[in-house]
């Protein structure tokens, strides 16, 4: 039997860096702004999607980015997920190593923030942190943690969440259906994605892969989407993809998420995209007793009369105490809501929002946002 010792997170086995230069250490004296810490993007896909390939393609390439890439083995599925912390050698990342590129590559028990804290230990010796979850894992709690340890004055951040598709097989994985009638971990996976890499394009024709993206549009549409063969990616389409933060950046974003959803997609009916936008400044008490309602409640119901689960949510916002623009981040239950920049001069003061989740109605969800918010 186990003991309960290997449970516990992996200390760290003591690494040697060269000597830092002394702009890097006046970096490190720098206040913790959003600037500076550390992004996290979490990796995820269904067991075979490619994420191993992906991460050893990270872990030998030389791309000049020092990156620590944490491989999680946790939960029954640890067995099958030991085969992550080999690499393209055969060697064996026995916890923490040091990689000739410059990465780091560990194995942890525990995806929690107290084990990536740990990695702080060595700040200034990486710039970005991949999390790979195991392929039966639903990210959406993993990021919740690191996006509200991020309001607690942590040292990282969360960049985005990256989830990779077995081109070949995914339209089985999507069909799975569970026992107990909820979603499963493929739609979910995807669901919650920010960049969506299609991996093993190689084996399928274009007409085929064509079919692979709109029934993935069809869960979720305001992903960025990446056709790769073996998983080879440009690293700067996964990395600083501030998919969580208030940067210009993601500012244009939900603004072209609101231009170019349609709800023109509807293969998998359970989990869709919808999006609308309404003019005009709303009252933000108002605008959180909706969030509340729809978000903890589920009171909001959509026109069949079911209860609409938000799995996703983003939104800019025009709020009548704020002089400036707010976006709105939710993940499952949890958001939040940001001042950002300020209105241009006559620029038209939209309210903007993007949803992802299960039975959603576009109808009753502008409709409620509407009378909350007295937009009527």
């Amino acid at each position: 039997m186990a003991s309960d010792e290997e449970d516990d997170i992996p200390e760290l086995v003591p690494l040697s860096f060269p000597k830092d230069d002394s702009s890097q250490q006046e970096k490190e004296r720098e206040p913790q702004t959003s600037r500076n810490k550390v992004p996290v993007t979490i990796i995820t896909g269904f067991l075979g999607a490619g994420k191993t390939t992906l991460l050893n393609y990270i872990l030998t390439e030389q791309h000049k980015k020092r990156i620590a890439v944490i491989l999680n083995e946790f939960g029954e599925g640890s067995a099958v997920e030991k085969s992550m912390a080999v690499g393209q050698s055969g060697e064996l990342y026995e916890e923490w190593l040091e990689l000739r590129n410059g990465c780091l590559c560990c194995s942890v028990r525990d995806a929690g923030v107290k084990a990536i804290e740990n990695l702080m230990e060595y700040k200034g010796k990486f710039d970005y942190i991949l999390l790979e979850t195991t392929g039966l894992a639903d990210p959406g709690p993993i990021a919740s943690i690191f996006w509200l340890d991020d309001g607690l004055g942590s040292s990282l951040i969360l960049d985005g969440i990256v989830t990779v598709v077995d081109a070949k097989y995914i339209h089985k994985q999507l069909d799975e259906v569970k026992g107990d009638g909820s979603i499963n971990e493929a739609i979910r996976q995807i669901g919650l994605a920010d960049v969506i890499i299609i991996n093993k394009c190689d084996l399928i024709n274009d007409d085929e892969i064509s079919t692979v993206i709109q029934r993935i549009r069809s869960i979720n549409s305001m992903a960025n989407f990446i056709q790769t063969i073996r998983s080879k990616v440009n690293l700067d389409d996964i990395l600083d993809i501030n998919c969580y933060t208030t940067s210009d950046k993601s500012i244009g974003k939900i603004e072209l998420y609101s231009q170019s959803t349609t709800d023109q997609y509807h293969i998998d009916k359970s989990v869709n995209t919808v999006t609308f936008e309404v003019i005009g400044s709303i009252n933000e008490n108002k605008l959180e007793e909706w969030l509340q309602e729809l978000l903890w409640e589920k009171s909001i119901k959509n026109k069949n009369g079911k209860e609409m689960n938000i799995m996703r949510m983003k939104g800019l916002l025009c709020i009548e105490s704020s002089p400036v623009k707010v976006i709105l981040q939710c993940v499952n239950e949890l958001y939040e809501l940001i001042p950002t920049s300020g209105w241009e001069e006559n620029e038209e003061q939209l309210n903007r929002l993007v949803f992802i989740g299960v039975n959603l109605d576009k109808e009753s969800l502008l409709t409620s946002f509407n009378t909350f918010t007295k937009l009527q």
